[in-house]
């Protein structure tokens, strides 16, 4: 049987175009960019072709885009950045439902003596930017507030969260890496300073990333060395995965509209069916303020990995937060942060759809699903308790 993958916010497929596009840099042509010969200096020309792609996806400029190692080093390499740049400046401000790269980061540096404001979210994942506007003092450094949340697909309202950060002349990131590909971004509307994107979430290979850099942004280098990239960041580059990023960004222009209609659609009659079929369920966030491809649903009364467990029985890949934490049993930060009830908070699910998808697997889903909770909730010690329709 074929994997049904509804797993896209943890990782995605590898598009075959990025795959044929990638192949000739792990075999002929293995020229070290950094070289004087031509060999090698055909390859900087290919690399510089990517990062053109990187930055139409964004509407940035090529001298703007920073090549990283993931999301993760983005993600750090923006803070970080911004605290040796202003080391004056000793306070950071970000949200409770960060991706761990951002959260446990500024956790350290917390730890280390920074001051770090953890803004809130309401039950429906929402950030209330009057909160972030009381947080902003003299002394802060960097507001670093996710595009779009990985688990739950909320949106935030970045363009008023910019207008506001840069009203007090505060810099800000977002980080990206969860809306890049799937709804349209345009760094040239909107005036954030950076923006992290990662390769392996658009169909790109996994360890490579980018690090949007608006020009005139003052920037200190994470990585210490040799002169790549401009002496922001050292390393010889990866760079098989960096031409595969720029094709994946490429075809990611191309499929946004795909994301707002044919994924959009699948993800809707998913999300209705299994709120129909399976009692007692919710779905956790904003339902009109979240990225096109994302569904989080609360089944009360049972555990998500239980529920993983069963799906994956058939071949089913879904997850139950963030595939960095999935390792810990604790419930999700995330649905923690918006006060999810604990009768649901171990049991929700995150399926998240690429343009791979199909009807099909849609249909077998909701075929195996409703058996599925049902078995569950008759061997929970909190089965009894169902009541249809006992969450609002």
């Amino acid at each position: 049987m074929n994997v049904i993958y509804l797993d896209n916010n943890a990782t995605t497929k590898v598009a075959e175009e990025v795959i044929e596009a990638l192949l000739p840099y792990y075999g002929s042509l293995y020229g070290n960019p950094s070289s004087m010969h031509t060999f090698g200096g055909q390859i900087h020309r290919r690399i510089e072709d990517a990062r053109e792609r990187v930055a139409e996806l964004i509407n940035a400029e090529p001298e703007e885009i920073l090549f990283t190692s993931c999301g993760t080093e983005s993600d750090n390499t923006a803070v970080m950045s911004a605290l040796l740049s202003n080391p004056q400046k000793r306070h950071i401000i970000t949200t409770k439902v960060e991706h761990s790269a951002i959260l446990n980061f500024c956790k350290t540096m917390e730890r280390r003596g920074y001051e770090v404001t953890f803004l809130p979210v309401d039950k429906l994942g929402r950030l209330k930017p009057g909160e972030l506007k009381s947080a902003i003092t003299d002394n802060t450094a960097i507001v670093s507030i996710m595009y779009a949340n990985n688990e739950t697909g909320v949106i935030f309202p970045i363009d008023e969260i910019a207008a506001l950060v840069k009203s007090k002349g505060v810099l800000l990131h977002t980080d990206a890496i969860q809306a890049a590909g799937k709804i349209p971004l345009d760094v040239k509307k909107l005036p954030v300073d950076m923006v992290s994107l990662s390769g392996h979430k658009l169909h790109a290979p996994k360890g490579v990333g980018a690090l949007y850099i608006r020009k005139g942004t003052r920037f200190s280098p994470y990585l210490i060395g040799g002169h790549q990239e401009k002496g922001r960041r050292a390393g010889t580059e990866n760079v098989a995965s960096i031409i595969g990023i720029g094709k994946a960004c490429e075809l990611a222009k191309k499929h946004v509209h795909d994301e707002h209609t044919k994924i959009k659609a699948l993800r809707d009659r998913l999300e209705k069916e299994l709120l129909k079929s399976c009692p007692n369920t919710k779905i956790n966030g904003d339902r009109e303020n979240r990225l096109p491809n994302t569904t989080n649903i609360g089944f009360e009364y049972i555990e998500g990995e239980a529920i993983l467990l069963r799906l994956n029985e058939h071949n089913i890949c879904a997850s139950s937060g963030s595939a960095c934490t999935s390792g810990s049993l604790e419930p999700s930060h995330v649905l923690r942060a918006m006060g999810v009830p604990f009768t649901a908070i171990h049991g929700s699910i995150r399926f998240s759809l690429s343009i791979y998808n199909t009807e099909e697997e849609i249909d077998f889903v909701l075929e195996k699903m409703p058996k599925i909770i049902k078995e569950l909730r008759e061997l929970s010690p909190f089965g009894k308790k169902e009541k249809p329709g006992s969450i609002k």
